[in-house]
């Protein structure tokens, strides 16, 4: 075993203390009067009842896999350590988006608290909370993997690792994403455009519950998503250069490039920092710029000083690639940029110009991220093979701390702006939350951006892997069954996310009767007078949202095992290629049209073409209910599902060269 496995062990154990002395800083704050604790009890309560709902559900599909992993097992079908090294993996990542999201259900209430002092220091509790989010996530998932490499000491032996931080990523993002939405579109289509009522004011009685799923969806959600990614990226290096047989160095060096970016990530926090609402996202994106460049440095010295200066350049390529992916998105979804402003000035001629330009949006944002992703892979691999990709994802990823942390401050000040709207504080705290709420809507989009990237260069190392497992040394596309397999995964992401657009429409309908109900039986209710019953809204989200998930898993866990069973390796082939490329284009144009449209609405409240009540805004708002599903539950859910069906892939991959239809009848096909 290579010393250099101290290095991730190390590192991630200080992102953990991190993460625990912010938390720390977080819950000594003030937390405001009592108006203000009742509102955050509610979210509170609310998010916790959802997470224990959805965790249930998961903890079913977990003992029916171990139970199958244990069968599996004694027959040699997959390896004996599979159902442990499966559990560790997703209840790490189970306990990485509750310790995100517990910590965020806190953090908006001193947020709004501390907006009372300041920008600078709302600004530094928001953040702080995301740092809680960003570095338990690289902390948990880099001391788990390191300690069960420890105990193993084979990367074949570590695949069910990845497919248990997978799965519960799959139900986290989904579950999550139709919550959110649900509530949010619901809110928003009797509230805003019936009603005419602001945002996040408390007559609206599914006000909680959009509350309650900015934390569900973009903490335990995206914690539970990157957290998986982080896993999968060193899971395929590692098995690439198990596979290709090169010395141990090239093992555990996924590990050291993890820890050593921990560092650099934990120097970043500590540039944020301002006390002007139009430099908020400057100085976020100054902590990523900053860590990027620590990382950098250190990955030049520790390549240059081991005598392996030749795998510095793929990190490079990696760490370039998630900078530019950040100011990619951060171009096409900031409220003052041209895109987002093109959006908004087509509001004016009603909702059907303001959905076109919206798509066109989100269409015209593929370009220049998939240029970026195809530059880099082949600057990658003409300095290192596929290993070289392979290191160039695990460079980009290991910004995951910074870029999660800057992630979750978006959903913490969100809920700052609500909690201080439903208390009635002073019209100087929302001036203060509005601005860094805006910023909240880019930071999400840059990270759903970054985790799609690294998705897809995750998910080719991945095929690499599994082409190994099978012996697939190149892919005959002439050949039918590859060609239909590729076909089915090119429509795999397509279907997905019908099946989830489908299921936020269904909550939304649900909500949206809901608050009408309210509004006409219960007495006082529009004049301020009565208090709505947020329970039941609450109740009502997180019903259809867990009522959802099963479809859409186990799409993503039976697709690729009837395929590569019925079919053989190749079609299963054929139909990963598919799968992770119509899967990232589809995801980008969603997730950043999506944000695109949030932020158009955004402008125009601020006073353009009208503001708030216009002809403009309602159209907008008719817009971003089509954008809310888009960027925040079937654009990032494409995250996941790529990733487990990859993972349930590799697992089966031996198996199939013994027990596919075409081997067992002998069948060429050709």
């Amino acid at each position: 075993m290579s010393s250099l496995i101290l290095i991730p062990i190390a590192a991630s154990v200080l992102a953990l203390l991190y993460a625990f002395l912010s938390s720390i800083f977080i819950l000594r704050q003030p937390k405001g009067n009592e108006r203000m604790n009742k509102v955050a009890a509610a979210i509170q309560e609310g998010a916790n009842a959802f997470l224990k709902r959805q965790y249930r559900t998961v903890f079913i599909f977990w003992l029916v896999l171990v139970i199958i992993f244990s069968i599996a097992a004694m027959y040699n079908v997959v390896p004996g350590p599979t159902p442990i090294v499966f559990t560790v993996g997703a209840a790490l990542s189970a306990l990485a988006g509750y310790i995100g999201m517990q910590i965020s259900i806190r953090a908006n209430l001193k947020t709004a608290k501390a907006a009372e002092k300041g920008l600078r220091h709302a600004l530094r509790v928001a953040f702080a909370g995301g740092t809680v989010t960003g570095m338990s996530v690289v902390g948990l998932a880099l001391l788990g993997f390191s300690i069960m490499y420890l105990l193993y000491d084979n990367p074949l032996l570590l695949v069910g690792f990845g497919f248990g931080a997978s799965l519960v990523s799959l139900f986290a993002r989904v579950g999550g994403g139709i919550y959110t939405k649900g509530a949010d579109v619901g809110a928003d289509l009797v509230g805003k455009s019936e009603i005419g009522l602001p945002e996040d004011d408390p007559r609206n009685p599914a006000v909680i519950a959009d509350n309650v799923g900015d934390n569900v969806g973009d903490c335990a959600g995206m914690a539970a998503d990157l957290y998986e990614s982080y896993i999968i990226t060193v899971l395929a290096t590692m098995l690439l250069a198990h596979y290709f047989n090169l010395p141990s160095f090239a093992l555990t060096l996924p590990l050291a490039i993890g820890g050593i970016a921990i560092v650099a990530s934990i120097i970043g926090t500590f540039v944020v920092g301002t006390d002007n609402k139009h430099k908020i996202w400057d100085t976020l994106n100054h902590s990523i710029l900053v860590s990027a460049v620590i990382a950098l440095i250190g990955f030049f010295a520790f390549t240059y000083y081991t005598n392996n200066l030749i795998y510095f350049y793929p990190m490079l390529a990696g760490i370039v690639v998630a900078v530019l992916l950040a100011q990619i998105t951060g171009h096409y979804t900031n409220k003052n940029t041209r895109a987002v402003k093109e959006i908004a000035i087509a509001s004016k001629s009603g909702a059907g110009t303001n959905i076109i330009y919206g798509v066109a949006t989100g269409m015209h944002a593929t370009f220049l991220p998939v240029v970026v992703i195809v530059l880099a892979i082949l600057f990658s691999y003409a300095t290192d093979g596929v290993y070289g990709i392979a290191i160039a994802s695990m460079a980009m990823l290991s910004l995951t701390g910074v870029i999660v942390s800057v992630d979750s401050y978006g959903p913490i000040t969100d809920n700052a702006g609500g909690i201080a709207e439903m208390s009635g504080m002073p019209a100087k705290v929302r001036e203060i939350t509005d601005p860094l709420d805006a910023v909240g809507n880019t930071t999400k989009a840059i990270t759903k951006g970054f985790a799609i990237g690294a998705a897809a260069l995750a998910a080719l190392s991945l095929f690499v892997a599994f082409a190994s497992a099978t012996n697939l040394t190149s892919i005959d596309i002439l050949n039918p069954l590859v060609i239909s397999g590729l076909f089915i995964g090119a429509m795999i992401p397509y279907f997905f996310s019908a099946i989830t657009m489908k299921a936020v429409g269904s909550a939304a309908a649900k909500i949206v009767v809901e608050v009408r109900h309210q509004f006409t039986t219960i007495k006082g209710l529009m004049e301020g007078k009565a208090e709505p019953d947020y329970a039941r809204a609450v109740d009502i989200t997180t019903k259809a949202a867990i009522s959802s998930l099963a479809a859409p898993a186990m799409l993503g866990i039976l697709s690729p095992i009837v395929i590569g069973f019925l079919l053989g390796p190749e079609a299963l082939a054929g139909l990963l290629t598919g799968v992770i490329i119509s899967g990232l284009v589809l995801a980008l144009m969603m997730t950043t049209g999506g944000a695109a449209w949030d932020n158009a609405k955004k402008y125009i409240e601020e006073g353009k073409f009208g503001g708030k009540g216009s002809e403009a805004h309602k159209a907008a708002v008719v817009g971003d209910t089509v954008g809310d599903p888009f960027k925040d539950t079937a654009g990032p859910g494409l995250n996941p599902l790529i990733k487990v069906i990859n993972m349930v892939s590799l697992i089966i991959a031996s198996s199939l060269l013994t027990y596919a239809l075409p081997h067992v009848l002998n069948l060429t096909i050709a």
